[in-house]
């Protein structure tokens, strides 16, 4: 007696499994300069590291003697993989199998994957190239019903947020419930060209008198990365794999860790000359934080993520002396740093990320305040705002700020963390308070200056007495600026810092989860 006969069709259902949804189609995939959903998995992850479960999965046609003819496969793939030797849960769409629409797959192996990601505590890195949702409209007429819309194990993918990191990335048309799956994530990245992200398809937008749109005008990689509901756009697969991994490798594999430590071949006491002159005397001129941020990181080590979107405030991880952390700092190029809905509302992701990772927060500050005016009045930016300083709060991780320049008003006040001690720099350049003394100063002296003979003359007096006072000096002398220090020694004052930072970190539960 022997098993061979059963060993064989084995193989041979697994072979089937491997063709997908037929040469036309792959073909096809490539012809639209996309990949397949195999050779993403084998890109992505190590080599030889992944291992498929569910893989005789699909719908077979048998005759009459109970032979199998015809064998379509799901189009949901996932198994276990690595990356860089760390263990992962990896799935993701075939688009060969009815374009990645749900009537062709088999819904437990989606809800298998992410409770395995779940219960195993691993991230999960999501290939997104479909609805990934209920089926098509061709679904009633197979299933001969129709069905109401539930969210069974939804619940799942959004406790995940709190355990473990997840990724997706957009790799084709993403619409209804795979759009959802892109934007649950703790990072998103689309793939400019080839895919798009919607939540209805452009026949549906006709159908409902709403105009008749390709998928690029209605999802394009342009338009989710500056509103936020994707984190970033890339050119091309390969280079939307890359960056999953580099993201990945600042965090812990669950929440039940610490971020990993990498050796690092740069000197803490590194000082960079460049960032003596940096800065301008005058307010009003502006200069490149990229430049700040680059040279107090490690080398190379700065990782921003959402880059096209709540431009005025940069956000980010990077690494100090091998330290994973998280950054965010003021971009005076835009709106001169000024805190903007869309910039608050990019913060608060980065805040969450940071507490739920136990990554140390760093803020490299140059605000000037809220973004003033009609429009940020109308897009509600002191909600967004306030939501920030309670993630602040919130998050139990070490903090520490370095005033670069500016930092005035309610956003200003992000240079301490609420209700903690932390260390808290300045560069001589420094300058704070309620709000700017050019935006108040004929306010406040209104009536002196309307006694005067020659108002310009004695208002040029008024602001050289309170420039001797706005010295950031006059503020260490009553504590309320506990250091300042020479902009060339912010490295290896902030690799002080972390040695310390590093020691205190635990890795205990958030006080709030990760909020999507």
């Amino acid at each position: 007696m022997s098993w061979k006969d059963e060993i064989d069709e084995l193989h041979a259902r697994e072979q089937l499994a491997h063709e997908m949804g037929g040469s036309e189609k792959v073909a096809r995939q490539h012809e639209f300069n996309k990949l397949t959903i195999r050779e993403r998995i084998n890109a992505i992850g190590d080599p030889e590291s992944f291992h498929e479960i569910g893989a005789l999965a699909g719908v077979g046609e048998y005759d009459e003697n109970g032979e199998l003819t015809r064998f379509t496969p799901s189009n949901f793939l996932f198994g276990t993989a690595e990356i860089d030797g760390r263990p992962i849960i990896l799935s993701g769409d075939d688009f060969t199998v009815r374009g990645g629409s749900a009537d062709a797959s088999i819904p437990g192996k989606r809800t298998q994957a992410e409770g395995l990601a779940l219960e195993l505590r691993l991230p999960h890195v999501r290939l997104v190239d479909g609805m990934g949702g209920g089926g098509s409209v061709k679904t009633i007429e197979t299933a001969g019903r129709t069905y109401i819309p539930e969210l069974r194990g939804w619940e799942t993918v959004v406790r995940h947020l709190a355990v473990a990191p997840s990724v997706s990335l957009a790799l084709g048309s993403v619409a209804g419930i795979g759009a959802a799956r892109v934007a649950t994530s703790h990072y998103s990245v689309i793939v400019k060209g080839s895919a798009q992200m919607m939540i209805a398809g452009p026949a549906l937008v006709d159908w409902a008198n709403l105009g008749e749109v390709s998928k690029e005008e209605l999802g394009a990689a342009k338009i989710h990365t500056r509103n936020g509901a994707i984190d970033d756009e890339v050119a091309s697969e390969a280079e939307a794999f890359d960056r999953a991994r580099r993201f990945l490798s600042y965090l812990p594999s669950s929440s039940d860790e610490l971020p990993p430590v990498t050796e690092c071949d740069d000197d803490p006491q590194r000082r960079e000359e460049a960032l003596l002159d940096l800065i301008p005397k005058d307010p009003r001129k502006v200069y490149k934080m990229r430049t700040v941020i680059d040279a107090v990181l490690d080398r190379d080590s700065f990782f921003e993520i959402g880059k096209h979107w709540g431009k005025s405030i940069m956000t980010g991880l990077g690494r100090l002396n091998g330290v994973p952390v998280a950054l965010f700092a003021e971009n005076p190029m835009v709106y001169g740093g000024a805190w903007t809905a869309d910039a608050c509302r990019k913060l608060i992701r980065l805040i969450d990320l940071a507490a739920t990772f136990h990554l140390p927060l760093i803020h490299l500050e140059d605000c000037p305040g809220f973004l003033i005016g009609k429009q940020s009045e109308e897009n509600a930016t002191i909600r967004f705002g306030s939501q920030v300083l309670a993630a602040l709060g919130q998050a139990d991780v070490p903090f520490c700020c370095v005033v670069v320049r500016k930092a005035f008003g309610v956003a200003g006040g992000a240079n301490s963390k609420p209700g903690t001690h932390h260390f808290r720099l300045a560069w001589p350049s420094g300058d704070w308070g309620s709000l700017p003394i050019e935006g108040g100063i004929e306010v406040a002296y209104k009536a002196e200056l309307a006694e005067t003979a020659d108002p310009d003359a004695h208002l040029e007096k008024i602001k050289a007495r309170l420039n001797k006072l706005r010295s950031p000096f006059r503020s260490a002398e009553y504590f309320e600026i506990e250091e300042i220090i020479d902009p060339r020694d912010t490295r290896a004052n902030l690799c002080r810092w972390i040695k310390l930072a590093a020691k205190a970190l635990r890795p205990e539960p958030a006080r709030f989860w990760y909020r999507p």
